[in-house]
């Protein structure tokens, strides 16, 4: 492992896993859910290691466009295959772990409200597009 993650990096990484819980609570929108949805993706994120947990618990929380899911996907999915790119070069051991614990957040959200909807089965399915799901 040569260097560590630039500031901008870090906050690709963390564009990518907080916006992909965000794309899938979005995607069967309610208050009540969102609020329950982002604890239950909060635990999993916390369970992030190395440069990842570095990634997502420093720095300024990304800002995501509107509200509309496809604003959101089209920061988003960009930023999720962009943070594969980015742990291949600086961390290779750290891309299965990432791809894992953004899945995980999102397979989390989309369960916290009465099971998983088929927009949030959608919206996971283009989260794992995007981080290359191998």
């Amino acid at each position: 492992m040569g260097r560590g993650l630039t500031d901008d990096e870090r906050l690709t990484l963390k564009t990518g896993a907080f916006g992909a819980v965000a794309l899938v609570a979005n995607a069967d929108p309610g208050m009540l859910p969102l609020l329950r949805e982002s604890f239950a993706a909060s635990g999993v994120l916390a369970r992030a290691r190395g440069p990842v947990r570095e990634a997502l618990t420093t720095g300024p929380l990304p800002e995501l466009p509107g509200d509309s899911t496809l604003e959101i996907e089209s920061t988003v999915l960009p930023a999720l295959g962009r943070a594969v790119e980015i742990l291949r070069e600086v961390s290779p051991g750290d891309v299965a772990a990432y791809r894992s614990l953004v899945l995980a957040a999102a397979d989390e959200v989309a369960r916290a409200h009465r099971g998983v909807a088929p927009a949030e089965a959608a919206a996971i399915d283009r989260i794992r597009e995007a981080l290359g799901g191998e």
